[in-house]
This record gives C-alpha cells, structure tokens and sequence, in this order.
C-alpha cells in the first residue's frame, strides 16, 4: 500500500482548470520530485495535498486514509508536513520563536523550545537562536524552514522549492538536511526547479506540465523522455 496517494486530483477555479486527473503514489522513506513549468499547477497540488486548497474531485490518501476535508493543522500533528516556496516569518520572533511555535503542534511548551532548539542545531543554525529571521540570509531563512519542518516530527514533507535563489554551493547544507532525514526514515516529496539537485535526490520523478502529468520515471528516464525535454528540460538542464 502506497505511503501517499494522490487519485484523480483535479482543481478547477472557475474555468481555468489547475490540475486535471492527477495520480501517483509515494512509498514510505521515498524521495519523489514533482517538475513543470511555472504555472504547471506543482503548488496548486501542493496545497490540495497538505489540506490547504479542496479538490474539485478526486481523493489524497496518507498512511491509508483518505485526507481530503482535513485540516493543515490536523494533518501536521499526524506527520505531514509542508514548506512554502516564499519563506515567511514572524517579523518580531527570533528564530527560535519561529521553530518553537512549529513544535507546540505536537509539544508542550517547555519540552517544545528544547526540541526547537535541537532542531536549529540539526540544520546548521546553532547558535543563531535569537537572531531575527529577517535579518538572516537567504540560505539561512531555507535551513529555518527545514527546522520548522523537523520541529512537528514529520513523517511526510512537503518541500515546495527549498532550492529556490540559492547559489549551487549554497544547496549543498539543505540537500545535507534533507538527505539525514530521509536516512531516519521521513518521507520527502520535492516541488524544485533546480535540476542538478532534483536529479541527485530523487530516485523518482513526476512531471506535470499544464496541470496534467505528463510523464513518471526515474531521473535517468525523464532525461530521455521527448515530452518532458520539450515541455520543461530545454529551458533547464543547464540550470
């Protein structure tokens, strides 16, 4: 039994059909990347998953029960987690507020700072603590996001372009977060545009491209897939 599984999803606004008849599955301990075009709907399908947008028709099941009609919060204390492609923050929080309010889904308050605290260092932010994440650079506010993941004891993340702005040598500290989590058994689904990592984490690719998929194979496959070279790889696989 699929870990994840997203059946026939389709999300329509008005006329404008964002997802139309979306399948696949995702095995527990899996890395799987969803690819496409800007505008391809990878979001849109991020946030029907994660409770935050309803589907127009079709079901999302996780850990072998139907999830459509639950709430972020609820999913989040039963293990899915999700990042947001924007990173946002409380202006007057340092970071361990951020990550703390994260952790209070599934802590007390006392054992919830211990645990956010233990999370920073996991990601590389000890002893940033009481900085103010707006004050933190670009890949540390990506790290912060990965704390705040870690810090709800996740089962399942959601990474919506984590990559995303970073310069590849600044990749290298999440792609580290991402790969020891995935060692101790987190689930990770990927919305990312930057190819050479996507490519050297996932062992499975899905590719949408005007809310449809288009095609599903390991990186090796979709390099060779003419579809996907024509719809998304031209523009990116020097990226």
């Amino acid at each position: 039994m699929a870990f994840l599984e997203v059946a026939d999803v389709t999300k329509r606004f008005g006329g404008l059909v964002a997802l139309n008849a979306i399948s696949f599955s995702v095995g527990q301990g899996e890395i799987v990347g969803i690819i496409g075009p800007n505008g391809a709907g990878k979001t849109t399908l991020f946030g029907v998953i994660s409770g935050f947008i309803a589907p127009s028709q079709g079901d999302v099941s996780y850990d072998g029960e139907s999830i459509i009609g639950i709430s972020p919060d609820r999913l989040v204390r039963r293990g899915l987690m999700r990042s947001f492609q924007i990173v946002q923050s409380f202006a007057d929080m340092t970071a361990l507020d951020v990550v703390t309010t994260a952790a209070l889904t599934r802590r007390p308050m006392r054992e919830a700072i211990d645990y956010a605290a233990q999370a920073l260092i996991r990601v590389g932010l000890g002893g940033k603590e009481l900085k103010v994440p707006l004050t933190l650079s670009l890949q540390d506010k990506k790290l912060l996001e990965l704390a705040k993941c870690i810090a709800t004891d996740p089962r399942c993340i959601l990474l919506d372009e984590v990559m995303a702005g970073l310069t590849m040598s600044e990749t290298a500290a999440p792609i580290a977060v991402i790969q020891e989590l995935n060692r101790q058994g987190v689930t990770i689904v990927m919305v990312e545009h930057v190819m050479p990592v996507i490519m050297r984490l996932a062992t499975r690719m899905v590719v949408i491209n005007f809310g449809e998929k288009i095609a599903e194979a390991t990186p090796e496959e979709i390099l060779k897939d003419q579809r996907v070279i024509d719809a998304y790889f031209g523009d990116h696989l020097d990226a």
